[in-house]
């Protein structure tokens, strides 16, 4: 009985992983153009996200995590499709998920917003 004990908790651990996620509502990345949305003259246009992705081993390996935060952004803003209109990303968000079995760790950062444009 022990030993089948012993063997179900080793299998347990092997096969086991941790993995958290957070919402960081926030403006990791600061812009400088400021946007007041006080009027009604704008439409919602549509949702974009970027996604960036690390992998480390002993905590060596992958991009530093600003890094991560700027390549998910970068990943958001070419799929928006601003350049030559009166567009921008509002209610920028960055998510941060975290995974790993044992030495071996995961991060994977979503940044999204929603794309606005300018009827006025």
């Amino acid at each position: 009985m022990k030993k089948i004990l012993f063997t179900f908790l080793i299998a347990t651990l092997f096969l086991t992983s941790c993995a958290t996620h957070t919402g960081i509502p926030k403006n990791y990345i600061q812009n400088s153009t400021e946007v007041v949305l006080t009027k009604n003259n704008f439409k919602v246009i549509e949702i974009v996200k970027g996604e960036a992705e690390a992998s480390y081993f002993l905590g060596l390996g992958g991009l530093a995590r600003n890094g991560l935060v700027a390549e998910a952004k970068a990943d958001m803003l070419s799929t928006a499709n601003l350049e030559g209109t009166s567009r921008t990303v509002i209610n920028e968000v960055v998510e941060v998920k975290t995974s790993g079995v044992f030495l071996f760790t995961k991060y994977k950062i979503i940044v999204s917003g929603q794309v606005i444009e300018f009827t006025e």
